[in-house]
């Protein structure tokens, strides 16, 4: 059981990981702004 929770099996601690995470966090940000900014100029 210690090894599972020390060995990252998902490699998501990688470095190519976790640039995946920073891309798909930005993504998320980049859709949120656009879908906020197209509501904002409909009123």
């Amino acid at each position: 059981m210690l090894f599972l929770m020390q060995a990252d099996l998902t490699g998501l601690s990688s470095p190519l990981g976790r640039i995946v995470i920073a891309l798909g966090l930005l993504a998320a940000i980049v859709v949120a702004v656009r879908f906020l900014w197209e509501n904002r100029n409909r009123r």
